[in-house]
């Protein structure tokens, strides 16, 4: 802020980079990510594949899930760039169950509402917090394997937790998290890193933009935005990349189901 003639004016800054390389400019072996998107719902295509095309390894990801075979982070996965990953799921991703399960990769499993408060309350600045999710399993006990051996025993299992008590009930301590970088989708954009999600790119990609240190945004349609429709403001945002009209309408779809048309009402 600046005063000026007596009135107070805010200083805009024009957050958009030229291309996606120059928007993952700093990137690094060993950095930290968190990646937007559910299943390949809202998932930034375009930074995991200049990410890919930059050579980086041995990086850790925070992501609902890791892409599935060939798509999204599935493809930083299959060229073993990725050395650990903290998600909700493993899904259908074969080639991610079998680095797991051959002690190629280090996964933290957590459950999906945790997940999501972990990357907002690190976003947020809260560095922990209680929740009931986990209490009275291993989430909460200790014993989820981090990292198995290559015969498939368990070289690394996850500590104990704390538990408290809150009016009598049982809640498990959990840690904020943020990363180096974060990589998320908007359907629509400003040049001053206010976003908007379109449906179900919503669940994460909010939260894993707050989680990020540096946070680079790609997307669908840069234009003026009116402040009622921003869902996450410009202050979680430090890079913009404007999508082609290519770019934003290659969506994959992770499961196509089809239903038979119902036969005419006789």
């Amino acid at each position: 802020m600046r005063t000026l003639h007596g009135e107070r004016s805010v200083v805009r800054r024009d957050k958009v980079a030229a291309t996606a390389e120059e928007a993952l400019d700093g990137v690094r072996d060993g950095a930290s990510f968190a990646v937007g998107g559910f299943g390949l719902s809202g998932i930034p295509n375009v930074l995991i594949k200049t990410l890919y095309d930059t050579g980086v390894t041995g990086i850790s990801v925070v992501s609902n899930n890791c892409g599935v075979d060939g798509g999204g982070l599935g493809v930083l996965l299959a060229a073993g760039r990725i050395a650990r990953v903290t998600a909700s799921y493993i899904g259908d991703n074969k080639e991610f169950a079998r680095q797991y399960l051959g002690g190629e990769l280090e996964v933290e499993l957590t459950p999906q509402g945790s997940l999501a408060e972990r990357l907002r309350a690190g976003g947020a600045g809260i560095p922990a917090f209680y929740t009931p999710a986990g209490v009275g399993t291993p989430v909460a006990d200790g014993g989820l394997p981090l990292r198995h051996n290559p015969d498939g025993s368990i070289a690394v299992a996850s500590p104990p937790k704390e538990v408290r008590e809150f009016g009598g009930r049982p809640y498990v301590l959990e840690y904020g998290i943020t990363t180096d970088f974060a990589l998320v989708r908007a359907a629509k954009g400003d040049r001053h890193g206010n976003l908007v999600f379109n449906k179900a790119a919503r669940n994460f990609n909010p939260l894993a933009a707050m989680a990020g240190r540096i946070t680079v945004a790609e997307v669908e349609e840069l234009t003026e935005l009116d402040p009622d429709e921003v869902h996450l403001p410009g202050v979680f945002v430090q890079r913009v990349v404007e999508l082609t009209p290519g770019q934003a309408a290659d969506k994959a779809i992770e499961k196509r189901t089809i239903t038979a048309p119902r036969e005419a009402a006789s």
